[in-house]
């Protein structure tokens, strides 16, 4: 196979370089016909994977339970000693402890303190600030063990198939890690190298996840509110994924389809290899660019990085609300913005996706959030697994007083605003509530994106995006999606004064940029953390 030289006609259905070093037919990749099989067949496996055994599941358990009970016990003594200042001193130990033992418990174990660290507002607050210290770089495998995957994957010797091949790993992760290359054909690419034994492990670590979660219940505080059963199910539902490379690149042309399709041509998708993609193994066209926490060197390179951004949230709603597929795993490691201010985006090794009744739930929470339905929106979450099927709506409502106008928190004091948080945690527990893997996907990744505007376009008035964002919705798509609703488009009215609302902001205010949004939460911070410190 020749580089391409010419501009690639692979093009006129996917979102990809103009120029590639192949071009790719969906009829050319070998492995594309498996991907969908693989994954109904990963997501079946949750269950029984994540089904709590009478018994302990094997000597992993040991390691795990003896690595855990040192970070526990010790806390525990401390807490009856009382030799902690106070609760968040506490929970601050707690969440210290439990970090320092996923590390030391291996790739499973960082991955999922990982995720947790990328969940603010969905994961106790002392737990997610611990995680964010969880390092980026797991040790790489040393170099012949990476020949040897290749090797047994592909099935001929590193030699006969690239012209050479970096020892040294451009990155490594708790799954896989990846290195420069140049095929003999002459492309410069990239590859992925799945960590070996890691599928083994990572399922033998998710059966005493499940056997150890219920035994966590209740019983420490980061515990009780993340509710670990249901963490660790989530957690499955999103690894299982990414122990198979093939189902990852037909993530990558589904996505790049989808981005296409939706005329989204500020992003680009780096082409697979249509035939060296094995379950360990992904060979894919190498990218470069800025990385997407350098701001300065964006800016210095004449990039409008508020435009970066607008993309990117545009982008991203599109892709879940039109098509019900999104990138699941946006982080600055997996976006690079290029000298002419397009993103490349990488790693598809999580991915989101609606189909069916989902999507249709998916579709009316995003609609009752624009009109202010609060109902609406209750339904939905409802109907996308977040609360249980029999749930009184109308009880939900009141219990989290969401049919009361809402109380702009920088007039609360800080006992006031720990009391509500408090309330709120525990009407929801006590439905049963918990987040779906989609949700939570989606949420994790306007996480990602409010830490992102707050380094790329602090002075983006958020107001102004989120009307001009719903009507490009409106414009675009909005005669496709009240035909999938069943509702006349023109009759849905955009509540601007709800999403301010929302906000804690009178209807007189017409901006509100990040840096003053910013300016609030940290108000509000200060005063939940002046009142923790005063009950101590």
């Amino acid at each position: 196979m020749n580089p391409v030289s010419a501009p690639a006609d692979d093009r006129r259905w996917a979102a990809f370089t103009e120029v590639g070093p192949w071009e790719i037919r969906r009829s050319d990749a070998r492995w594309l016909s498996l991907a969908s099989t693989l994954r109904h067949r990963a997501q079946a496996e949750v269950p029984q994977l994540t089904a709590p055994s009478r018994l302990p599941p094997g000597l992993r358990v040991l390691t795990v339970s003896a690595r855990l009970a040192r970070a526990v016990v010790p806390w525990i003594i401390g807490k009856r000693r009382q030799r902690y200042a106070g609760p968040a001193e506490s929970r601050a130990v707690i969440s210290r402890r439990l970090r320092i033992a996923a590390e030391a418990l291996g790739p499973t174990y960082i991955k999922l303190g990982q995720i947790i660290s990328s969940g603010d507002g969905l994961f106790p607050a002392e737990l997610v600030t611990e995680f964010k210290r969880c390092r980026d770089q797991v040790p790489a495998e040393p170099f012949d063990v990476v020949r040897l995957t290749v090797e047994q994957d592909l099935g001929a010797r590193l030699e006969d198939v690239f012209e050479s091949f970096e020892e040294t790993a451009l990155a490594a992760a708790s799954i896989a890690q990846v290195h420069a290359a140049r095929l003999r054909s002459g492309e410069d690419v990239v590859v992925k190298v799945q960590r070996p034994s890691v599928a083994a492990f990572v399922r033998d670590d998710l059966r005493v996840m499940a056997w150890l979660a219920p035994h966590l219940v209740g019983r420490i505080p980061v515990a009780s509110l993340a509710n670990p059963p249901a963490l660790v199910e989530l957690f499955a539902e999103t690894i299982v994924e990414e122990l198979d490379f093939r189902m990852e690149a037909a993530n990558m042309l589904d996505v790049a389809a989808m981005l296409h399709d939706l005329g989204q041509d500020r992003y680009v998708v780096p082409r697979p290899h249509p035939e060296l993609v094995t379950r360990r193994v992904l060979v894919m066209e190498r990218v470069s660019g800025f990385n997407f926490d350098d701001a300065a060197g964006m800016q210095d390179a004449g990039i409008n990085t508020e435009d970066v951004i607008r993309t990117a949230m545009i982008a991203f709603m599109e892709g879940a609300v039109v098509e019900g597929i999104f990138h699941g795993d946006l982080h600055g490691g997996n976006l690079f913005v290029m000298e002419d201010g397009r993103t490349a985006l990488l790693d598809y090794g999580i991915v989101g996706r609606l189909t069916g009744g989902r999507r249709n739930a998916f579709l009316r929470l995003m609609l009752g959030a624009t009109t202010n339905d609060i109902r609406g929106q209750m339904a939905a979450l409802r109907d996308l697994g977040a609360l249980p099927a029999d749930t009184d709506l109308d009880a939900v409502i009141r219990d989290l007083r969401l049919d009361e106008q809402v109380i702009d928190p920088t007039t609360l004091t800080g006992e006031e605003m720990v009391h509500e948080v408090q309330r709120m945690v525990k009407a929801l527990l006590g439905y049963g509530a918990k987040l779906p893997k989609e949700l939570m996907l989606y949420v994790k990744n306007l996480v990602f994106l409010d830490g992102a505007i707050a380094r790329l376009a602090p002075e983006l008035d958020l107001i102004g995006e989120v009307a001009n964002i719903s009507m490009l919705f409106a414009a675009k798509h909005g005669e496709r999606l009240g035909r999938e609703l069943g509702v006349d488009p023109n009759a849905v009215e955009f509540d601007l004064d709800g999403v301010k609302a929302s906000m804690g902001l009178d209807p007189s205010v017409d901006s509100l940029t990040y840096r003053e949004l910013q300016e609030r939460r940290a108000l509000i911070q200060r005063r939940m953390q002046a009142h923790v410190e005063s009950t101590r």
